[in-house]
């Protein structure tokens, strides 16, 4: 895998000691004592641990751990409201202290804990923090617009803050890339058209089609030239980039496009927008949202409003609904919105880890998270069916409404995790796995492996439009993914099917040169790893197979001192980094769920893991981690899932305990 140095990145962590290393253990509120068993710690860590994770289940049987990401989030959401004029003070105050909470020493906002400062949420949490009061004379924001100023200012940023900016005034449109409307005529063969982005891009760039279409600006409220290295100049010219590369052929797209603008017909913009429009609400879900995220949420209320859509009407109402629905109070009186919500992750994630820790399959608690998990399964067509029309409904979604968009990774774990539960109505959960397993394989890209939504999703041209700056807009398959899948299959009796041995192939092809799998929706290759060697064992690869055995070697070499395992983020831009980071519970789990797998139970390398997990153990059974392990776009999207410092511990302990979970495979019906 290849990967560039970020200059930013600060001074690297120590390396990892050799797995070999003996160190001594500190003493925690789980530690018995250097002569102890280190079964008899792991018990009683996982006792503790399983008996908090019991307690924090809904009584509807689901779970869901706060999904914290930046403060974008909570920006975007006071500029939504200044825009449609309707700031709440109590909200507006709510939401600057979250943000006050989470500024850096030097002035600026990171994406994630312990990063760098990030210039576009940085301007964001500024123009915010501006809306709510604080003066550019105050300390903090003095230090912040310095930061901005020395980074080379609002021109920095990415174009979607560059657009927030546009709303109110404080940029130009038209110094911002074009996309037009019409997008939404291209054809699917078309490399362009609107399904070669990935679902999280199609869902937030029709709706901002129609904003850019529009154009529009609010009264802004105050100026911004501190955020300006030259507020006389504020958008300098850049240099073209030469015609021959591909930077340089988008530029020039860019260009046709605003060119187009001034002479487009004026009937089939409005016929465009009218069907960007019905595009919109026809994937509004049940509770107001879109897709379950809060980015399109966002922007399809934007737009909606710019086409005539009143504040009442019944669409704007049940949006903006739904994202009151995202925000998370804590006692301090602060508020935080989550970019999304994770319920059926969780569940899954949750149901897996007890039943692996030892409660029995019929346990109520599993039985009744089965029942949810099962009335969650989507029955209904979504986008996906535009590259599958012939594919029959039976995924999962990530949140609690997101009928059009069902992922395979989650339809992979909710499978196996429904698979270990007991249930009453057996027929019933058969037909829910069966349908679950077929839509899977359905979404096999041609390539043997899975992407998260969408089949074939490998276009690299629209990552290359000047437009989309924002993270990665497009779903290709992931070893992780893949792997999940992998293992699902082997679990439901299709080890030896040509598909499942196809998806096997392109894991082994796969691995990088040290022995590591990348991670695309986990940090990273300690995430990547983890999933894929349980995957492999799992369908029937020796744990002699050479890449077994250079995965082992891999984690041993990266374990850090103290026992456990941590990845940084920035392992994302500069490979340096790779299997580098403080230790944390869910990275730790990832790494003892491999070498559990790949028959290290009684290694140094397991006892030091399980050892750092009883140690760093709270008195409740929880453990912090404020440390980001999540991924929403590599490194430049990041996600703390609160749940995870629970299920991924538990999860590995009980494997410890009890061994590897023994899926008895009924081969599935002759349609598999």
């Amino acid at each position: 895998m290849t990967a560039t140095t970020d200059g930013s990145a600060g001074p690297l962590p120590p390396r990892a000691t050799s797995a070999s290393e003996r160190t001594d253990r500190a003493a925690g509120p789980a530690a018995a004592g250097p002569l102890d068993p280190v079964e008899r710690v792991a018990a009683r860590t996982a006792e503790r641990a399983t008996a908090h994770l019991l307690a924090a289940q809904h009584p509807d049987g689901w779970w869901k751990g706060i999904l914290e990401t930046n403060v974008t989030m909570d920006a975007e959401d006071l500029l939504l409201r200044q825009f449609l004029g309707i700031q709440e003070p109590r909200v507006l105050e709510a939401a600057a202290r979250w943000i006050r909470s989470q500024q850096r020493e030097d002035g600026t906002w990171a994406t994630f804990h312990g990063g760098p400062g990030e210039i576009s949420t940085t301007v964001e949490a500024y123009v915010a923090l501006r809306l709510a009061g604080d003066e550019p004379t105050d300390a903090h924001m003095a230090t912040a617009a310095a930061w901005v100023r020395a980074h080379g200012g609002v021109a920095a940023t990415r174009v979607f803050t560059r657009i927030w900016l546009a709303l109110f005034g404080w940029w130009k449109w038209e110094d911002l890339p074009e996309l037009p409307p019409e997008i939404i005529y291209l054809p699917k063969w078309f490399p362009l058209n609107l399904y070669s982005f990935g679902q999280w891009a199609r869902q937030t760039i029709v709706p901002l089609t129609v904003v850019g279409a529009h154009r529009p600006v609010r009264p802004s409220p105050f100026p911004i030239d501190e955020l300006h290295t030259d507020p006389a100049v504020p958008n300098p010219p850049r240099p073209a980039a030469p015609l021959h590369s591909w930077e340089g052929v988008f530029q020039r797209l860019d260009k046709a496009l605003h060119a187009y603008r001034k002479v487009s017909i004026r009937p089939l913009r409005r016929t465009a927008l009218g069907v960007a429009a019905r595009w919109i609400i026809e994937r509004q879900e049940n509770d107001g949202c879109w897709g379950g995220i809060q980015p399109p949420a966002v922007y399809s209320i934007i737009a909606l409003r710019l086409l005539g859509y009143d504040l009442d009407h019944p669409v704007m109402r049940a949006g903006l609904a739904s994202l009151d629905r995202f925000a998370v109070w804590h006692e301090d009186g602060s508020r935080m919105v989550e970019a999304c919500q994770s319920p059926v992750w969780d569940t899954c994630l949750a149901t897996i880890a007890l039943a692996d820790a030892g409660l029995p399959a019929d346990h109520p608690a599993l039985v009744k998270a089965a029942d949810w998990m099962l009335q969650e399964q989507i029955g209904k067509r979504g986008d996906w069916s535009v590259r599958r029309p012939e594919l029959t409904p039976g995924g999962w979604a990530f949140e609690f409404d997101n009928d059009n968009y069902p992922d395979i990774d989650d339809t992979a774990e909710v499978v196996l995790a429904l698979k270990r539960v007991e249930h009453p109505d057996r027929a019933r959960l058969a037909s829910a796995i069966e349908r679950g397993v077929l839509w899977n394989l359905g979404m096999q890209s041609k390539n043997g492996a899975w992407g998260a939504f969408d089949v074939d999703n490998t276009s690299r041209f629209p990552n290359r439009l000047p437009f989309c700056d924002f993270g990665e807009v497009i779903d290709p398959p992931s070893a992780d993914v893949t792997a999940h899948v992998v293992e699902m299959l082997a679990a439901v009796g299709l080890r030896d099917d040509p598909r499942t041995r196809r998806g096997v192939d392109w894991l082994l092809a796969e691995q990088e040169r040290d022995g590591s799998w990348f991670g695309r929706w986990g940090v990273n290759y300690v995430y990547g790893t983890g999933s894929v060697v349980p995957a492999l064992i799992g369908v029937g690869l020796p744990v002699e197979h050479p890449a077994i055995r250079r995965a082992v070697a891999w984690l041993e070499s990266v374990q850090n001192a103290d026992g456990g395992w941590g990845e940084d983020l920035r392992s994302y831009p500069d490979q340096e980094w790779a299997g580098r980071g403080t230790s944390t519970a869910s990275q730790t789990a990832w790494a003892l769920m491999a070498l559990l797998s790949a028959g290290e139970r009684d290694g140094k390398a397991v006892e030091r893991g399980v050892r750092w997990l009883a140690d760093t153990q709270n008195e409740d059974g929880s453990w912090d981690e404020p440390y980001f392990t999540g991924t929403g776009f590599p490194w430049d999207f990041s996600i703390n899932y609160h749940l995870y410092r629970m299920v991924f511990p538990v999860t590995a302990l009980g494997r410890y305990l009890h061994g590897e979970p023994a899926l008895l495979a009924a081969p599935l019906g002759e349609a598999a």
